[in-house]
């Protein structure tokens, strides 16, 4: 969905849906040129970023259903990892 706006300052380049569970799983890793993500999960779950990212439950705690946009570097990765009960996480990278 290139060029979709989800707020007016970002346009979305890509998104990736990540199915975690209690084993930790991670996205791709982010393109050059992408200092934004847009995250939200169906579930509740901890994420972490790093460029071999594992979550587990020391990280951040993000609930249900709520977006977060976090700045990340290229060439980083999300993992999500849940906190009861397994969901999907969508991430979307996003470009100015």
């Amino acid at each position: 969905m290139s060029g979709h706006s989800t707020d007016p300052a970002f346009a979305v380049v890509s998104n990736e849906n990540v199915a975690y569970t209690g084993t930790a799983a991670a996205s791709a890793a982010f393109a050059s040129g992408i200092h934004h993500i847009r995250i939200a999960a169906s579930t509740a779950c901890y994420y972490k970023i790093a460029g071999t990212p594992v979550a587990t439950s020391s990280d951040t705690y993000l609930p249900a259903n709520v977006i977060e946009i976090i700045r990340v570097n290229p060439g980083q990765k999300i993992s999500f990892i849940q906190v009861a009960s397994g969901g999907t996480a969508s991430v979307s990278q996003m470009s100015k």
